[in-house]
């Protein structure tokens, strides 16, 4: 099934493959029929999946086999004599064979399901240390990695009086090998390493690692939820310890996953859960375990994922890898020279690489990635924006975070033009001319504590500036123009002094980084003041709209004004995403907030002034 031939080599640690046909590299449209979400539409456009590396799309295959799960098969596993519970447990274990051969694991017993990549670095974390690591061992792991290959191994150091060693990267996101005998010695007990950089897309070579390993008797531990939809896997020849994976970066459901390890370490390590079929005997005085893979397998399991995991497995090995693994090579390529033309800056050029590519915007003025991303979330493309859960390897790299643009084989390259298209019009936007901002009616003084000062409108009500606000707003056709514009209003805000950006001015709940200092107008009882400041250009646009409306206005005022119906009526609440309205809601609660406390105490002061 979709068999075509190309000349290619594959990435590290997987065999060489020639072929000299000039048939066309993969029938892309009819695997993209195999995915139902591909053909949703984003208002009028085509919507592009650019996020693969957070979760991959569900083929028909895998949606149809939990679906069939429930209809017909639907029971629990293991613990009972019944038909319908026999069949679920084939299902389950029928998945656990199909995860082996696809692995090439050694036996099926060594196979452990799991939530995902993070709980099964966490099971070893948890399991091994307890039993192989003593006070003074070292853990080696990678400036590359996911929080979830770091968390888990800090936990178990400050449990274990264990330290942690990190290799690092050069500029372009390579590993520099050369540090490894350096970092790992005779105190190194374990190496757990990413396969490939979720944020970078750099491809590990794991056989360098395994061969330094080898030579002070440390285990491996590779973190391959990057690897395994996109590339083959032999344990075996790969010459680990243990490896762990997730379903849903599979194209299989969310909440299955699994972590292979060898069979010696599984049998010596102790269980890490406890519960239901996890045991051999119970009583009150002792409990006996269960052989593999149960030990490790306690409690009833997301069955329906499982048995989507065996289907999505079954759906890759219907595909012909070395053409999925090309389309996949072109679509990075071709990515990579189309960004560069669009004049965006790449981070990370790694020799070898994953279909990814991290970016961000510096001309023709500096976009920051939450933005950015908004911004292309409005033209119908979806990336994943931030420090992607490595916030060890963002500060290396002296970035707060980078758009990332990650692909799978339904990907084409007719949608890479789209990105491109998408941030040359975002670029365009930005050095448009646009019409000034309808003007403050009066500038608040400069206050002792305060670096600058905030617009106050005393003049005129906020039903009057949200209509202006409005008016400006409806002048652009797009939302990318409209974002634009809030983006400059942001802009013209005072900074915050650094006195002001403190814990009790940080605003909770929003995605971003925002303080939010308020104080009332001097020689009033009710008329507040409010200055903020965030670290997204967007967000700092939105605080400016919020500025505008509610500072220099009486307590009693912003409490009632409806800004839920304001938000409606501009268009916001359909065109930020939802982390970007919880933080705007966050905002507008605190600024509420210190209006009720205000407003509550004239009320009070009233009171008493009329006793007296």
């Amino acid at each position: 099934m979709h068999r075509v031939n190309c000349s290619y080599r594959i990435a590290r640690n997987a065999p060489k493959i020639e072929c000299v046909s000039d048939t066309p590299l993969f029938d892309v449209d009819q695997i993209r029929m195999d995915f139902p979400i591909l053909s949703t539409r984003a208002g009028s456009r085509d919507f592009v999946y650019f996020d693969n590396g957070a979760t991959t799309q569900k083929p028909y295959a895998v949606i149809e086999a939990i679906d069939s799960y429930y209809r017909n098969s639907n029971a629990n596993i293991h613990r009972a004599v019944h038909q319908l519970s026999q069949r679920a447990t084939d299902l389950f274990e029928s998945t656990r064979v199909k995860v082996q051969r696809f692995i090439n694991a050694p036996a099926r017993e060594e196979v452990i399901f799991t939530r995902g990549t993070t709980e099964s670095i966490n099971l070893v974390a948890s399991s091994l240390c307890a039993k192989f690591m003593n006070v003074g061992d070292e853990i080696v792991l990678s400036a590359l990695e996911h929080h979830s290959n770091i968390v888990p191994w800090q936990l178990a150091a400050e449990r274990h009086g264990l330290t942690i060693r990190v290799i690092p990267i050069d500029d372009s996101g390579e590993l520099l090998y050369d540090e490894l005998p350096k970092l790992i010695n005779q105190r190194t007990k374990l190496i757990a390493i990413t396969h490939t950089s979720n944020a970078l897309g750099t491809i590990v070579d794991i056989s360098q690692i395994v061969a330094h390993a080898k030579r002070v008797g440390a285990r491996v531990l590779v973190d391959g939820a990057q690897w395994v939809g996109h590339n083959l896997l032999d344990v075996q020849k790969l010459g680990v310890d243990f490896y762990a994976f997730s379903g849903h970066k599979l194209f299989a459901p969310t909440g299955s996953g699994v972590l292979w390890g060898k069979r010696e370490l599984l049998d010596a390590m102790p269980p890490y859960q406890g519960g239901g079929d996890m045991i051999h005997t119970v009583s009150f005085e002792k409990t006996t375990y269960a052989e593999l893979p149960n030990k490790f397998e306690a409690g009833t399991p997301d069955i329906a994922a499982i048995v989507g995991l065996g289907a999505g497995i079954d759906y890759l090995n219907s595909l012909d890898f070395s053409a999925r693994f090309a389309h996949e090579q072109r679509l990075l390529e071709y990515a990579t020279r189309k960004l560069d033309e669009v004049g965006v800056r790449i981070i990370g050029r790694a020799k070898h690489k994953a279909a990814i590519v991290s970016f961000v915007m510096d001309e023709p003025r500096k976009i920051d990635p939450h933005t950015l991303g908004t911004l292309l979330d409005v033209e119908g493309i979806a990336v994943r924006t931030g420090h992607h859960c490595c916030m060890p390897l963002m500060d290396r790299l002296g970035l707060p975070g980078t758009v990332r643009a990650s692909f799978a084989f339904y990907n084409t390259i007719e949608e890479i033009n789209q990105l491109a298209i998408a941030l040359e019009k975002i670029k365009r936007s930005f050095n448009a001319p646009r019409p000034a901002p309808a003007p403050i009616a009066q500038q608040a003084t400069a206050r002792p504590n305060s670096p600058a000062s905030a617009p106050v409108s005393s003049n005129r009500s906020i039903e009057q500036i949200a209509d202006e606000l409005a008016d400006d707003l409806n002048l652009f056709d797009n939302w990318n123009d409209r974002y634009a514009y809030i983006i400059e209003l942001g802009e013209k805000l005072p900074k915050l002094s650094v006195s002001e950006k403190n814990e009790t001015n940080r605003i909770h709940g929003c995605q971003s980084t925002v303080f939010l200092s308020a104080r009332k107008k001097p020689n009033t009882t009710d008329v507040l003041e409010f200055e903020a400041e965030s670290d997204a250009s967007i967000v700092q646009g939105l605080i400016a709209v919020l500025t505008r409306l509610f500072s220099g206005q009486r307590a009693q005022d912003i409490i009632k004004f409806d800004i839920e119906s304001f938000f409606e009526r501009i268009g916001i609440n359909s065109n930020l995403m939802m982390t970007r309205r919880n933080g705007l809601a966050a905002m507008v609660s605190r600024i509420k907030t210190l209006a009720g406390l205000v407003e509550s105490q004239r009320t009070k002061d009233g009171e008493r002034a009329g006793v007296a």
